[in-house]
């Protein structure tokens, strides 16, 4: 009978310390998931993603750079249709843009322009909506700091031949991910009524969540053509 408590006490013991090291293996192979999530995905991304910019760049280079009206490279290269350049979102920001929005685009650390419910307009289009998305964190992160953007600010789109430019009008911080009624060719819920030329980005948030969907809207003010040094025009200068 002397021996029962110790032995009991002994069993417990062994029972807690069993389960310490499962909640400490737990932890670390949560820290490590978060580790590849947020970081190593990204080094995955940016390396495709440069990779891509790159071929894309040769291409235009091969086609005798700009001004021969031709589109970048067609709506339905899988290589890309030219860069997006966002001052606000950091110094030489820049990003490419394939077509669609699927996990499997974006994971490539683009931005892709939608395909569906409403399929976006491009930018030498006469009229629509250049809508496009990309992820807020992890897989490139090309939307990380779009709460930078600010109305008045300059949203610029290069493709092979022109540069368009965009000035943003208006900011929603916030909205339901099923409202997909944001990337209407004629965004209604930024205030406008009438065709034009306009460009929408979203992302999701809050930051590492995907519960609502983050919007920015632009119109766009001018074009410039792109000339044999491809020299920016003076808003990402």
């Amino acid at each position: 009978m002397s021996t029962s408590k110790p032995s009991g006490r002994r069993r417990a013991a062994s029972v807690i310390s069993v389960i310490g090291e499962l909640l400490i293996t737990g932890g670390l192979v949560l820290a490590l998931f978060v580790v590849y999530s947020l970081w190593w995905t990204n080094v995955l991304a940016d390396r495709h993603a440069a990779k891509a910019s790159q071929k894309v760049r040769q291409q235009w280079a091969q086609d005798g750079g700009g001004n021969n009206g031709t589109p970048a490279l067609g709506l339905d290269t899988k290589d890309g249709i030219g860069f997006l350049h966002v001052p606000a979102m950091g110094r030489n920001y820049q990003v490419l843009v394939k077509k669609g929005t699927s996990t499997k685009v974006l994971n490539e650390g683009v931005a892709g322009y939608y395909t569906d419910p409403t399929p976006a307009a491009m930018p030498w289009d006469k009229t629509g909506n250049f809508t496009l998305a990309a992820h807020r964190d992890g897989h490139g992160a090309k939307f990380h700091n779009i709460n930078k953007i600010h109305t008045g600010d300059a949203v610029v789109f290069e493709s092979k031949d022109t540069w368009y430019v965009y000035k943003v009008y208006k900011v929603l911080d916030q909205t339901s991910k099923y409202d997909v009624a944001v990337t209407d060719q004629v965004p209604k819920e930024s205030g406008r009524t009438k065709p034009g030329r306009y460009i929408t980005l979203t992302t999701c948030t809050p930051v590492y969540t995907s519960r609502y969907r983050y919007v920015v809207w632009g119109e766009l003010v001018r074009t410039q053509k792109v000339d044999a040094q491809r020299t920016p025009p003076p808003e990402l200068r």
